[in-house]
């Protein structure tokens, strides 16, 4: 059976994901083109499929769809012909002893790009404060190109999040071209968590406080700062040297 009213139960339902609220409420998320499908469907986090088609099985897994349809339910102006509704991560624990803290990012395509480094570079788990853009919203997931799936990605207060992992006797950087060290001088790579902070303040004060020291990218003096996304892979980069 191939659905076609716009008014059908599932596709209200796939809709009000676009809400952060039903997103929360429900524990799922929704993930469009078929290469985001593709690795999510590799994650094992697929809960239902919609697929634009004419033809049908019994598979009750997959809901096939007229175009109309997918156009309702999509967030992106020239809909893919597959949609997946998702189940959220659940974990709530911090693994691994290379760590990222985002305090307060909030731009989309900044998590998306970031979520893309750490995956590339070795990061094992990023904490978003509770601050920070939803790792679910559409563009952050578009944006990351699939990789959110494949790293453990938590929301945690920073200041708790970083007393836990002094427990464990890791380094915490900030980053702060005021007092601090060139990044390339850092010797201690196999266990740090990193602070990067929000596009236009930084690190809230209250973060910086609780670091062992701040780290910076030397540049040309023409450049007095960069795009939070670009720094943070670099220094992603130079920590996983």
């Amino acid at each position: 059976m191939v659905i076609t009213s716009l008014d059908n139960k599932k596709v209200k339902d796939v809709v009000k994901l676009q809400n952060k609220k039903y997103r929360d409420l429900t524990g799922l998320f929704v993930v469009e083109t078929e290469h985001l499908v593709d690795e999510a469907r590799k994650c094992g986090i697929v809960e239902e499929l919609f697929v634009v088609d004419d033809e049908h099985d019994d598979n009750s897994f997959i809901n096939f769809v007229t175009e109309d349809v997918m156009k309702k339910m999509s967030c992106m102006e020239s809909p893919s012909k597959v949609l997946a509704v998702c189940k959220k991560n659940d974990s709530n624990k911090i693994i691994g002893n290379k760590i990222l803290l985002l305090d307060g990012v909030q731009d989309p395509g900044n998590l998306g790009t970031i979520i893309r480094s750490s995956v590339a570079f070795g990061v094992d788990t990023i904490v978003l404060s509770k601050d920070t853009v939803d790792l679910y919203n559409p563009k952050v997931i578009r944006s990351s190109e699939g990789m959110f799936c494949h790293i453990n990605i938590i929301t945690m207060d920073l200041e708790e999040a970083i007393s836990n992992i002094k427990q464990f006797g890791i380094s915490v950087y900030g980053t702060n071209v005021v007092n601090g060290y060139d990044v390339s001088t850092i010797t201690d790579k196999e266990n740090y968590a990193l602070v990067m902070g929000n596009e236009g303040n930084g690190v809230k004060q209250n973060i910086q406080d609780l670091c062992d020291k701040n780290l910076y990218i030397p540049m040309n003096g023409k450049c007095e700062s960069l795009n939070v996304g670009v720094a943070c892979s670099i220094l992603l980069y130079e920590l996983g040297r």
